[in-house]
């Protein structure tokens, strides 16, 4: 299943050039903010800066950081960046400057 948005005041060329900038960059693991590289959402605001970043959260509804979390920054050896800003894909996905374009439910069609 994959959602299609558009930013209909987006300058195609700009985002593009971007884009191509960062290409190769690695994978931003600890999503910490200034981390190397970057994280899925994380390179989505850079190359298009109409979002806003918020706290990020571990939680899983029970814990402030759930116990996946923990074990995950356990093995990077780091702290959980709980409440340092970030992005995530739902965020993303809700904001008003985007345009839903297509909700596609089946993967056949890649």
């Amino acid at each position: 299943m994959y959602d299609l948005y558009v930013y209909p005041e987006m300058d195609i060329h700009s985002v593009k050039e971007k884009a191509y900038k960062h290409l190769g960059a690695p994978y931003n693991a600890s999503f910490y903010p200034d981390g190397t590289g970057f994280y899925c959402s994380q390179y989505m605001a850079e190359i298009l800066p109409i979002f806003e970043t918020i706290p990020m959260k571990f939680g899983d509804g029970e814990q402030e950081i759930s116990d996946f979390w923990r074990e995950y920054y356990r093995e990077l050896g780091l702290s959980v960046p709980l409440n340092q800003p970030g992005t995530n894909p739902s965020q993303l996905a809700a904001s008003p400057l985007l345009k839903s374009k297509e909700r596609n439910l089946h993967d056949s069609d890649f």
